[in-house]
């Protein structure tokens, strides 16, 4: 499979797509390089920012690039000594480290440095809302992609997969003959649906007709909605149903416009080398634009003014004074939720999982209905050919919104499609959303990381907090379309 530059060649000799415009290769970083951040900018903590940003999750790095842009003077501080927060990457040791409490792992999974495992796996649609906000901020200059190879969908008790062309779509078991046929009706009035064109309509109004509503004017079963409502539409849940259908239109020919793009077996694209990429290569951009960093700085006490109005940051007894802060939950518990939780187990396997045709890099969505659930449950794989693991070895995620204390119980139905695996961890962790009053108080708190496997959601929440930061709206429409034509180097 090949890779995929959006702006820029990736490592050389390797396939890619060039992307926007011709730009001189980065040097690659060595394996062992991969979990070194850029280094921090020195710079005393007592000037005065027009925002500090709390934590070098993803969102806040997407955030901290985003104003460092604007020409805003940004300070970005972590408690820990790593970039990426929540949504980091660990080697083998980390991660033995973290779940194990021990640092010397078997030495039958390989070295260490080899492994960059996901703390927040998520695919990335090849269209969606974070590729064009890498485009529209020139991150993808600090960073390569590879297709994924596949997305299927858990039915009936066996893992199909979704088709990607004409043909699939023929030969695919999911629906009967004259199912299909029904189905392709509709697919054809949301391939040819544009918002601006009411001649496409066909006399309705979808901002007013719910999903379920305009479903059954095609007459469409109920297997078939749960289809297009989990793995083209990516509803978590049905709850859609019972809203306007514009958002479900929008989804799936989302999903077709990324499916087209790189002509592969899914909508999905992923950097190589995980996720970790992600959140340094923001880190990146806001220090070209002047963004200060200082990692390692425990005890980050955000201070308020007499009017409940924050006024700075306060660590190892050192006062940042600034008019806005960002973060994530976990620097004001006071000024968050409890939403929910994740339930999620990682395992390291041998072999690709079974029945997905052999893929190197794939999600299957255990839609609710098919689980007797509440919400989906998610499957990710990936492995050494996306450099997340050794050469043999992959990773695989089972992750759903946790309905119970038990992840073990409660992943079941997901890890039982891995086959035999190597290792297996459990996770499972509290998800918040911010009860507080921005315009009140200047803080922008991001929501804690669903468990869906793409990023749509979580780029959702970063250009909301933009907007409420800076009422102004990210400019997304970005040339999409060079970054077609595959070479070789």
């Amino acid at each position: 499979m090949a890779a995929v530059a959006l702006l820029r060649p990736a490592c050389p000799k390797a396939e890619i797509y060039p992307g926007l415009r011709a730009k001189p290769p980065v040097p690659c970083r060595a394996p062992e390089d991969r979990n070194r951040p850029p280094p921090p900018i020195d710079r005393a903590m007592d000037e005065e920012y027009d925002v500090i940003v709390l934590g070098t999750g993803l969102k806040e790095c997407i955030l901290s690039g985003l104003l460092s842009v604007d020409g805003l003077k940004v300070l970005h501080m972590d408690r820990n000594d790593y970039y990426g927060g929540d949504s980091t990457s660990l080697n083998l040791n980390q991660l033995w480290k973290r779940f194990r409490g021990e640092d010397k792992p078997p030495a039958h999974l390989g070295a260490s440095r080899d492994y960059n495992v996901d703390m927040v796996p998520k695919f990335m649609m090849a269209n969606g809302t974070l590729v064009r906000t890498l485009i529209h901020t020139d991150v993808t200059k600090y960073l390569s992609f590879k297709a994924v190879d596949g997305s299927y969908v858990f039915s009936k008790g066996k893992i199909h997969k979704v088709p990607a062309t004409d043909m699939e779509a023929l030969k695919s078991p999911l629906m009967g003959l004259f199912e299909k046929r029904r189905a392709r009706n509709f697919f054809i009035y949301v391939q040819d649906y544009d918002e601006a064109d009411p001649k496409t309509h066909q006399g309705l109004d979808l901002t007013t007709m719910t999903t379920r509503e305009l479903i059954a004017k095609y007459g469409l079963s109920d297997d078939t909605v749960d289809f297009i409502g989990h793995a083209l539409a990516l509803h978590r849940d049905d709850r859609y149903l019972n809203e306007p259908a514009i958002d479900t239109v929008k989804r799936m020919k989302l999903y077709a416009e990324s499916l087209a793009r790189f002509q592969g077996g899914s909508p999905y694209i992923y950097p190589l080398y995980g996720l970790g990429e992600l959140p340094q290569g923001f880190a990146r951009l806001s220090a070209v634009y002047g963004g200060t960093y200082m990692l390692n700085k425990p005890d980050c006490k955000v201070e308020f003014d007499m009017e409940g109005k924050v006024c700075g940051v306060t660590s190892e007894g050192e006062t940042a004074k600034c008019k806005k802060v960002v973060c994530d939950p976990s620097y004001l518990p006071n000024k968050v939720r409890k939403i929910g939780k994740v339930a999620r187990a990682i395992a390291i396997m041998s072999h690709p999982i079974a029945n997905t045709n052999d893929s190197h890099s794939v999600q299957i969505i255990l839609p609710q209905k098919q689980l007797g659930r509440k919400s989906d449950m998610y499957v990710f794989g990936c492995s050494y050919t996306h450099n997340v693991a050794p050469k043999g070895k992959f990773i695989a995620f089972v992750s759903t919104e946790a309905e119970t204390d038990h992840p073990e119980s409660e992943l079941k139905p997901g890890i039982d499609l891995l086959g035999q695996v190597d290792e297996l961890f459990f996770d499972i962790y509290d998800r918040y959303e911010p009860v507080n009053e921005p315009s009140l108080d200047n803080c922008f708190v991001s929501t804690s990381y669903d468990a869906t496997t793409h990023f749509e959601t979580t780029v959702t929440d970063v250009l909301n907090m933009y907007t409420l930061i800076t009422g102004k709206t990210v400019d997304l429409s970005v040339d999409l379309s060079a970054a077609s034509a595959a070479e070789e180097y």
